[in-house]
């Protein structure tokens, strides 16, 4: 089997040759930290790879920063990354990048999306979300009219033609989406305070948006896909905390979910099954209406908030589900890894529709050594339970 046939032999519990060898991603410092502790460099890191950045690993797909982690994946011959199809499904035209206050070793700037965002000048941490260009109904029909207009002209590369062709022959897994949602969206138009506050303030218009970017959404992507098939599609939502969700079931249910169900529906008429979300946090809650709304596939199930993904198994035998294995293991050291893989690998591959990764960015503090070791150890299970491996 090459990549593009494992991932969805894999994620539809059938019987691939093998899992695949796949992480989500680290932080720049944690890259730099490795280069430094032994891990060749051969290509680097780029300069907009700061410590607080998100480097990006095969599972989470080559976003459209294209910031990911080829030393990694080459030394510890990793399979091929899930590519994502390069097309812009935010504002456009893009919104002018600036600085809107400065505070010394922080600022408040405007990104593309018109998104605002506290963050430190080192960018050593992740930022704040404060704001965006939403601020109430007129302020959104003008965002809406101006920005995100169903029209994929100036949305994909100028490349594009050549990159279908490329497409048509390639052995990988191929997706559609970016870090966009129907709670993740909402959050850049407005920031998270305004956001919550608005589904009480103005439900009408928080139910006006989700609608738009469903049909928005499906407009972009009917285009793509008149022209390439894709194997699965990735949702943004970090809408959970180590407590919970930032709202209610019943309000997902009321605001959200009619959004996922429109996507969905679209995207099995045109044969794309596996649609995946991204979800820090615990999500326990919510996984029940996100699979009502046809999402097939959750990642990556964050030890600390208490996803545990074979309780999460039990409860749902049929999810697809990536990641899992607890990031804190690989800083405390090598008992400790067993302990963590022993606990949780050898259960979910035996019942399928797993492919294991760390649960997040690996974070800073894990040495170069035991992340070595946890690969060494993850593979060998693996191997233990693959028809064929080509992976020593």
């Amino acid at each position: 089997m090459n990549a593009r046939e494992r991932f969805p032999a894999i994620m539809n519990f059938e019987e691939p040759d093998r899992n695949f060898v796949w992480e989500f991603g680290y932080w720049g410092g944690t890259v730099r930290r490795w280069y430094r502790e032994g891990l060749p460099e051969v290509h680097g890191l780029s300069d907009q790879a700061y410590e607080g950045t998100g480097v990006f690993a095969e599972s989470a797909g080559v976003p459209l920063n294209r910031l990911t982690a080829l030393d990694i994946h080459e030394y510890f011959k990793m399979d091929p990354y899930v590519e994502r199809v390069p097309l812009n499904i935010g504002a456009y035209p893009p919104f002018e990048s600036k600085i809107i206050e400065d505070h010394g070793n922080w600022y408040i700037w405007q990104e593309w999306d018109g998104c605002l965002r506290k963050e430190l000048k080192n960018r050593s941490s992740l930022p704040t979300i404060i704001g965006g260009p939403v601020k109430d109904r007129e302020s959104w029909e003008r965002h809406k009219a101006e920005r995100l207009r169903p029209s994929l002209e100036g949305r994909l590369p100028d490349n594009w033609p050549q990159l279908v062709e490329e497409y048509k022959k390639r052995d990988y897994p191929l997706g559609l989406g970016q870090t966009h949602g129907f709670f993740g969206t909402p959050r850049y138009l407005m920031g998270v305070e305004e956001l919550l506050t608005k589904y009480y303030d103005d439900p009408e218009m928080m139910k006006d948006i989700n609608n738009h970017l469903a049909d928005f959404w499906i407009a972009l992507f009917d285009g793509v896909l008149r022209e390439v098939e894709v194997d699965t599609v990735f949702i943004w939502e970090d809408m959970c905390y180590k407590g919970g969700p930032l709202i209610s079931p019943e309000m997902f249910r009321e605001f959200i979910l009619p959004g996922y169900k429109k996507l969905t529906s679209f995207l099995r008429d045109h044969g794309v099954t596996l649609v995946q979300v991204d979800c820090d946090g615990d999500v326990w809650k919510l996984i029940p209406l996100w699979i009502e709304g046809g999402v097939t596939v959750i990642y990556p199930f964050e030890v600390a908030a208490g996803m545990d993904v074979v309780e999460v198994r039990k409860a749902f035998p049929n999810l697809g589900m990536v990641g899992g294995i607890d990031k804190r293991a690989l800083v405390e050291g090598k008992e400790a890894i067993d302990r963590e893989l022993e606990r949780r690998v050898p259960f979910m591959l035996e019942h399928g529709g797993f492919i294991p990764t760390i649960d997040h960015m690996v974070s800073r503090d894990v040495s170069f050594e035991n992340f070595k070791y946890y690969r060494e150890k993850l593979n060998q299970m693996l191997k233990k339970h693959s028809k064929t491996w080509d992976r020593d």
